[in-house]
């Protein structure tokens, strides 16, 4: 081997013995000895050599890359560290993962998309589990004789005591440990919250009945009928269980919101078809394409990056950022977008804007940063308890420290069993069921409505939007072109004007082509095989039905044949005012008749329209469509205000102006382009009927794809608020007249200290009212 092949096959060029043994990893460019076991690739005649096997599948996949030194291009931009933040402190960004120092919450990436499992959830889900293991023969001991189930009497009393005592204690001290954690770290940030409570009533629960279980010579003879004070192991296991409950569905939820991101990420294909300086051709992975690459896109395949067309013509179904179903045919020097679909033409193109740099990953970014922008509905409830745990905490101490100086003999018995009582009276289990449960209600009801709701959140804000926005195709109209209009010229009829017009277009892949030809078949018009097809890019097509020369195309095609336009002007102007595309039909070069193609309006929009204004909002129509189409189905429909020709950042755009002047935003759309500001909206409504990207985007999605189901998703909305507030209200105020009873107010009065089991049963009755308020939303009219 010369010195130059050697070069080549990746060996160090030393004179040296030792450097002969050695080779240099093209990839990473680490120092490789021969002969080691190591991996090794042979191309183009050379042999290269890895340091490891992911070097040695990054260069088979693409050697060029690494060969004309391009990596290193790419390696001078200083990769970027992933950034976390917190859902419930957006405030708080760090790289990497971890925990708020806030709330405690684990932190989530701040680009929506996480690799790998949901730890967190995993955990979570494994501690569930061991809390109704536990529970479940908890809940049989201490309610069994309750129901003639005399268990104790069977197993006897003492070791019962010690059973309880061994099922609740790994609940408490391992799986109950994050809410521990995080109520600590509310207490040590004084940002008190839910897991103050939490912390609070299961510890509380918890270390009573330990000392009721190790020492029950403490407590006064008149509550140790039994032998032994009263315990609520079961309280504190069933209160960790329920949590764990809402936690882990939490989890699920959020761990959905990123699969808006990734159906995004999806539309953009995985590898690139580059074409190298000699002509040769390959797929790369797309990470390895750089901006001035050449690459060719296949018909029926996505465009891989944005680019700018250097050969080649075709149809581009750029949907993704217009939202409109009609391709848009590309020539040279045309600027393509990545994701979108390459319809029926192969192209070759410059890649101009690579990584997140496209267009594409901007909307994926939008997405994202609307996304975390959102305020959880459970922060009503952590605003209360920010005044409400401090006060039980207080009242609690003050309690014991009367009964400590007031109190009759034993005074230090009674002042533990009052701050106990206090603290299991206030017990957060029914502040934690009053929002799930009344969500977990209504999202059932509205499903059964065929209104989806993904975001607790979006239900709250709802109740206040006062300005709808909403896309024109898919979501007012059916989202597909259709035949519409048949217009007969001179002595022609409508049946043969269509039998010719779908017979010609039976050969054509266009959109507009399969409107007329369902049209026509919806007419039982029988059609004819073609001859001599032609398509003429950007014009129309032409072809021989039967005896007779036919032409199908725009206003270009029509000047191209020399034909007179007078005779069908004014009919064209008119269908083209309301909103539809026209299409010249000749026969032998002489103009025999216009088609008019149009995506039409669904049948319940003008009833919803009517609807939503009567509710006293706001509509704004905002459409990729042109301003002529977009202006004539607005005055059709009584909409307030019109933005045509609006792309994906100018929707977002218009939702944040909206938002800035103090109105409550909903945004109602079914494409991908509308996924930013479905995002953004203060409430995202999509069509059931539109992409997966859209649905994913939104906090509300209308099964039905019917815009009648806002109005349906706002009553949803009102009513399930105002029923939260109630749940709310129950829970606080079994607690505030509790409380007071539980410290001793009426001993003076009674002689009677409110024993810890009472207030266990008055914080039960709390639950039970919060459960059958929320369960009262089931039967809501819809």
């Amino acid at each position: 081997m010369d010195h130059q092949h050697s070069a080549a096959c990746g060996h160090a060029s030393h004179d040296s013995e030792s450097a002969q043994d050695q080779a240099i990893d093209p990839v990473c460019g680490m120092t490789v000895p021969l002969n080691s076991g190591k991996p090794s690739f042979a191309h183009a005649g050379a042999d290269y050599h890895f340091c490891s096997q992911s070097c040695k599948d990054r260069f088979e996949a693409d050697p060029v890359f690494y060969l004309s030194g391009n990596h290193k291009r790419k390696q001078k931009a200083a990769p970027k560290t992933a950034l976390f933040t917190c859902p419930m402190d957006p405030e708080i960004i760090q790289e990497g993962p971890g925990t708020c120092p806030i709330c405690g919450m684990a932190l989530e990436p701040m680009d929506g998309v996480s690799d790998g499992p949901n730890h967190e959830l995993e955990d979570f889900t494994r501690r569930l589990w061991v809390s109704i293991a536990a529970a479940i023969p908890l809940l049989i001991l201490t309610m069994g004789p309750m129901v003639g189930f005399p268990i104790r009497d069977w197993i006897g009393e003492k070791p019962a005591l010690w059973l309880e005592l061994a099922l609740a204690t790994p609940v408490v001290l391992w799986a109950a440990q994050p809410f521990f954690q995080r109520g600590w770290t509310s207490v040590r940030t004084w940002n008190l919250n839910m897991w103050t409570l939490i912390m609070l009533g299961v510890g509380a629960a918890y270390l009573y009945s330990l000392v009721a279980v190790l020492a029950p010579g403490l407590f006064p003879q008149e509550i140790t009928d039994a032998g032994h004070a009263p315990v609520y192991f079961e309280a504190a296991v069933v209160i960790i269980a329920l949590i764990f409950v809402g936690q882990v569905l939490e989890l699920r939820a959020r761990d959905r919101t990123g699969d808006a991101i990734k159906a995004l990420l999806d539309l953009a294909p995985k590898t690139a078809r580059r074409i190298n300086a000699d002509g040769s051709e390959y797929e790369a992975p797309l990470a390895n394409i750089l901006q001035g690459d050449r690459l060719r896109v296949t018909p029926g395949s996505s465009i891989p990056v944005d680019g700018i067309v250097l050969e080649g013509i075709s149809a581009v179904d750029e949907s993704m950022i217009s939202g409109e179903p009609l391709p848009v045919q590309k020539h040279v020097s045309d600027k393509v977008t990545g994701g979108t679909l390459n319809k029926n033409g192969s192209l070759i193109i410059e890649a101009s804007h690579v990584g997140e740099e496209t267009m594409l990953a901007k909307i994926v970014q939008m997405v994202s940063s609307a996304q975390r922008s959102r305020a959880p509905i459970q922060g009503l409830a952590d605003r209360v308890s920010s005044y409400f745990v401090p006060t039980v905490v207080l009242i609690a101490v003050a309690a014991f420290i009367a009964w400590i100086i007031l109190g009759p003999e034993p005074a230090f018995v009674f002042a533990i069993i009052s701050a106990v009582s206090v603290l299991i009276i206030a017990c957060p289990c029914a502040l934690g069921l009053a929002t799930p449960m009344s969500i977990m209600t209504a999202t059932g009801r509205g499903a059964q409505a065929g209104v989806l709701v993904k975001e607790a959140s979006a239900l709250e804000r709802l109740a206040k939007v006062d300005t709808v926005i909403v896309d024109k195709t898919g979501t007012l109209t059916n989202g597909t072109p259709v035949l519409t209009d048949v217009v007969p010229l001179a002595d022609w009829d409508e049946a043969t004007l269509l039998a010719f017009a779908a017979s010609l277009e039976k050969g054509s892949e266009h959109p507009l082509a399969d409107a007329i030809v369902e049209g026509a078949k919806s007419k039982d018009i029988a059609l004819q095989t073609a001859q001599d097809f032609q398509a003429i890019t950007g014009k129309g097509v032409v072809g021989k039905v039967g005896d007779v020369n036919v032409t199908l195309g725009n206003k270009a095609m029509l000047q191209e044949t020399g034909a007179d336009a007078a005779l069908g002007e004014q009919q064209a102007d008119a269908l083209r005012k309301s909103g539809k595309t026209v299409m010249y039909l000749l026969v032998d070069n002489r103009l025999a008749g216009l088609i008019a193609v149009s995506d039409t309006i669904k049948p319940s929009t003008q009833d919803a329209i009517k609807a939503l204004h009567a509710a006293g909002m706001t509509i704004i129509m905002a459409t990729g469509d042109n301003e002529i189409t977009a202006a004539a189905v607005a005055n059709e429909l009584g909409i307030d205000e019109v933005r045509a020709g609006v792309l994906p950042q100018d929707k977002l755009q218009l939702v944040k102006d909206l938002q800035a002047k103090g109105h409550i935003v909903a945004m109602a759309g079914d494409g991908v382009n509308d996924a930013p500001a479905l995002a953004a909206a203060d409430v995202g409504i999509a069509m059931g009927t539109g992409t997966d990207v859209a649905i994913e985007s939104a906090g509300i999605t209308l099964l039905g794809g019917d815009l009648a189901g806002i109005a349906k998703a706002r009553i949803l909305a009102v009513s399930t608020i105002r029923n939260i507030k109630q749940n709310l209200f129950f829970a606080f105020a079994y607690n505030s007249l509790g409380v007071p009873v539980a410290a001793g107010i009426l001993y003076p009065l009674t002689g009677v200290l409110l024993s810890p089991m009472l207030a266990a049963a008055a914080m039960s009755l709390s639950s039970v009212s919060v459960i059958s308020n929320a369960l009262r939303l089931r039967r809501l009219e819809l």
